[in-house]
């Protein structure tokens, strides 16, 4: 009987923890492609991507420059263009 209840509680924690679990945001349809958008942020100086991801409307990614330094950008979906490119 301790084992049903232990297998119940378990059950339900696993499949109400679920429930929170938040979905990586995936590319519009009109958007630039992933391989487009590692080409305009190498255009924008970039030498070395660390990440690039999708986030509501824009690219977001950061990287470093020739400079050295770690950067950090978010990119429009649609045209690539640079918004914002900050030393992070």
């Amino acid at each position: 009987m301790y084992h049903k209840k232990l297998t119940a509680a378990l059950a339900i924690a696993v499949l109400g923890s679920t429930s929170t679990i938040a979905l990586a945001d995936s590319p519009g349809a009109d958007w630039i492609t992933f391989e487009q958008a590692m080409e305009k942020a190498k255009a924008a100086g970039y030498t070395e991507l660390h990440s690039l991801e999708v986030d509501d409307k824009s690219w977001e990614g950061k990287g470093l420059k020739a400079d050295g330094k770690k950067y950090e950008f978010q990119m429009e979906g649609t045209t690539g263009k640079i918004m914002l490119d900050e030393e992070d």
